[in-house]
């Protein structure tokens, strides 16, 4: 299914299971059900099909910033919504306000066969925002508490199993252990340009 945002200039498309997604007056909801995450365990020497969870993305072209806040409503460990990159079966990164394990953590994954973890900086509430931007081959992860300062959080490239401009970006949505939550996205912005610093809150 496919879902046009206003606020960005590329279609998005569903991929995994059902996240009952909905976009109104600039709000976009997701849903994830029970037991449902991407995650591919470092611990794990089997190639399995990996976890799989709702996502929602798109292929924006040339350097970019998706910025968004998302609120998550906290009901078991891990519980996030996150925005979300993509390049290969066995590449990708996510950027999370995660409950990790009980209280409200700015998270990062990123996969290159298997998953790493990182924890970066707690929050009070359930609301964060997030952005994610690229410059050639290039992703960076910020977070911010009020939208304006942000705060560093990662930069990484996601190896050559695709070139980065083949990436798919959007959001996510996860409850590895409970039941399900749902998570939405407001104040979505998208820009066509590289952050003018990464480290100096811009």
């Amino acid at each position: 299914m496919d879902v046009k945002i206003p606020e960005l200039s590329f279609p998005l498309r569903t991929y995994g299971p059902d996240g009952h997604w909905s976009h109104e007056d600039g709000v976009l909801s997701g849903w994830a059900g029970a037991r449902e995450d991407r995650f591919v365990p470092p611990t794990d020497d089997s190639l399995d099909p990996v976890s799989d969870a709702p996502r929602l993305l798109g292929a924006p072209e040339g350097d970019f910033q998706l910025i968004a806040r998302v609120t998550v409503g906290f009901a078991a460990s891990f519980d996030a919504g996150a925005l979300y990159v993509h390049v290969g079966p066995r590449a990708w990164a996510k950027l999370c306000l995660e409950y990790s394990p009980d209280v409200p953590t700015v998270c990062t994954v990123v996969t290159r066969g298997h998953s790493d973890d990182a924890n970066s900086f707690t929050v009070a509430g359930s609301s964060v925002w997030l952005r994610v931007s690229r410059t050639g081959r290039a992703f960076a992860f910020h977070a911010s508490r009020d939208g304006k300062k942000w705060t560093f959080v990662r930069l990484f490239t996601l190896g050559d199993e695709e070139p980065a401009s083949a990436a798919l970006v959007g959001f996510m949505t996860q409850s590895p252990v409970g039941e399900g939550c749902v998570v939405t996205f407001d104040h979505i912005e998208y820009r066509d340009a590289w952050p003018d610093g990464l480290r100096d809150g811009s």
